[in-house]
């Protein structure tokens, strides 16, 4: 940010950005009339049209998403007008502990708010939609999205009492305006329906975005994705594509979610005197009414187990996306009333989530459900990238309580709704974009993906992979990186958000699960240290049979002897001590526990 204008002025990957010649001016604006829906005004060089003149530049922003899996947001601003593409979070890791959500910082899109038009989701999965509440409360823009979308986010709406959004319900082959950009929406295949891909009309030419997406032509509802539309773009000139790249590394096609549906049906089958408990994606409509399905055909009921389960189908059933058969659903906590052979359970837990129904059947900690012998467990998905050991110790515990589990290494019990390479080099194909960024996946996703664009005779200087923060100016001349916007994680816990100093809040809580806590309490009074220190430990491996103590209360004196409280103030105090205290831990110990000192004025 400091070098803002030197950044502007540098080119990347050997990309340049010649000035526009003085003949090119009347083109370029022929071209940006043609771009915009309105009528042409009656009265020459009015104050729209010197707008639209001076506004050809299209920049994209990127606050999430690229280089991580989740928390997907994208924004794309021309002139006076910004769209953000969906908004979404990433539940907390190892990294990450204590925290209940992450989600991009829009500290940008804050500081311009009069600019943004709106928000369009390609899609109801929480890595798309579950940053809206926090984006809503922060301004008050237009939400567009399917049905099935809609519904999902309105949920999350009304946990945050937020009852004056404005929410616009989209079909494909709609075509959407906000600001400057005309939006057309292309449906797409995915793991959830109602899942779109964007083709969004600039002054400079057409920017498609995938969203997340595989080609399934023979999909379990819904239409197959719309390859003619697609082509009928390419066709006309895409001018970049920011293709999703999570299943970049796998070859071949992305398997069909009636491949699934054959699976589960044998293992109805073959299980028929078991309890079945079969784990996947609440999000997953297409799955879960296959189940239902299923479970009429073999005479179960179906039992649903945690929050999100419920919630989804309450929402897909009121808009009409799912079918419950009558009488098909009970109450969980009827179960145990129940014969195995007459009751299939379904529940959230799919990823190992620690406070997930799945979870807490496997550690034993759920009251509803208790994991027996005669239980047959099947986990429909697969893992989400650094979920691996969360999954396998859900895994584990099932097998110590007696029962039988499957999952996809074993069954074609899920199939993912990515994109595998082959589909990938078909939507190439068919777009023949000019310039190309690869969007939704770590590093090595992208540089995956951006490798394919290569192979498929796209040159390394028309493609760019992003890292958060980045701005990237988009025009018919080329790609130009311009200066990075502010950009990082909002933490939120409970009802905190925290941006300004995510990092070292992470850092704190990091330090306090690995290595520990001091408290070292001291009392003063007119200016003087009195009484001895209280030294209190938290979490930290500690021989107290050595002589430790006598030395920890050493140093504290040495320290409190050494400083003149007439002079300083009590936080220097504190320093000191904290300094002091930390050294001759590691020093003794090679450990570096979080150290507070309290200086108690008495």
């Amino acid at each position: 940010m400091n070098n803002q204008n030197e950044n502007k002025r540098t080119a990347f990957n050997g990309w340049r950005n010649p000035k526009p010649k003085k003949q090119d001016k009347p083109a370029a604006a022929k071209k940006i009339k043609e771009a915009q829906p309105q009528k042409p005004a009656k009265v020459k060089n009015t104050v729209r049209q010197q707008h639209l003149i001076g506004s050809k530049r299209v920049k994209i922003m990127f606050f999430g998403g690229v280089g991580e899996i989740g928390k997907n947001m994208t924004a794309i601003e021309c002139g006076n007008d910004i769209i953000i593409i969906d908004a979404g979070a990433i539940f907390p890791t190892e990294e990450t502990p204590g925290f209940d959500l992450i989600v991009p910082d829009i500290t940008y899109l804050v500081e311009n708010k009069r600019k943004v038009r709106g928000v369009i989701l390609t899609h109801g999965h929480e890595d798309h939609i579950g940053g809206v509440p926090y984006l809503l409360k922060e301004f008050k823009v237009p939400v567009a999205g399917t049905k099935l979308t809609l519904a999902l986010v309105d949920n999350k709406l009304r946990e945050h009492r937020i009852n004056d959004a404005k929410q616009i319900n989209v079909v494909p082959g709609q075509v959407l305006q906000m600001g400057c950009f005309k939006i057309r929406c292309v449906n797409v295949n995915h793991s959830i329906a109602g899942s779109l891909a964007l083709a969004i009309e600039t002054p400079q030419g057409v920017i498609f975005h995938s969203g997340d997406f595989k080609i399934d032509l023979t999909p379990v509802a819904g239409e197959a994705i719309d390859l003619k539309t697609i082509s009928d773009l390419g066709s006309k000139g895409v001018l970049l594509y920011m293709g999703e790249s999570t299943n970049i590394e796998r070859s071949g096609f992305t398997m069909s979610e009636t491949v699934v549906g054959a699976t589960l049906d044998r293992l109805f089958a073959e299980n028929a005197d078991r309890r079945l408990i079969i784990a996947t994606f609440a999000s997953n409509v297409h799955r879960l009414q296959q189940i239902m399905d299923l479970a009429v055909k073999h005479g179960r009921k179906v039992a649903l187990s945690g929050r999100s389960m419920l919630n989804v189908v309450e929402a897909a059933e009121k808009i009409g996306e799912i079918n419950i058969p009558d009488k098909i659903l009970v109450d969980i906590s009827k179960t145990k009333n129940m014969r195995d052979s007459e009751i299939v359970v379904v529940s959230t837990g799919s990823q190992g989530e620690p406070m997930s129904a799945l979870t807490r059947m496997a550690n034993g900690d759920n009251s509803q459900v208790t994991v027996g012998a005669n239980d047959t467990v099947i986990i429909s998905a697969t893992p989400i990238p650094g979920n691996e050991k969360l999954i396998y110790r859900v895994i584990n515990n099932l097998y110590r309580k007696g029962a039988n589990v499957i999952y996809e290494s074993l069954e074609n019990i899920h199939v993912s709704g990515h994109a595998c390479r082959e589909e990938h080099k078909i939507m190439h194909t068919l777009l023949k974009p000019k310039y190309f960024i690869p969007v939704h996946g770590e590093y090595r996703h992208l540089k995956k993906h951006a490798q394919l664009a290569e192979q498929l005779g796209m040159t390394e200087s028309r493609i760019f992979i992003p890292d958060i923060g980045n701005c990237v100016d988009v025009s018919q001349k080329g790609l130009k990186r311009l200066a990075d916007v502010p950009s990082g994680s909002r933490l939120i816990d409970g009802e905190g958000i925290e941006d300004e100093k995510a990092s070292v809040i992470i850092d704190d809580r990091r330090q306090l699960s690995e290595e520990g806590l001091f408290i070292i309490s001291i009392a003063v009074s007119n200016g003087e240290v009195v009484g001895e220190p209280a030294i209190n430990s938290r979490g930290f491996v500690f021989d107290f049979h050595r002589d430790y103590n006598r030395e920890m209360r050493e140093v504290i004196a040495r320290a409190i002897e050494g400083y003149d409280l007439s002079r300083g103030t009590v936080d220097e105090l504190k320093k000191v001590i904290k300094r002091n205290f930390r050294n001759y831990l590691l020093k003794k110990t090679k450990q570096s526990p979080m150290v507070v000192p309290v200086v108690v004025e008495v």
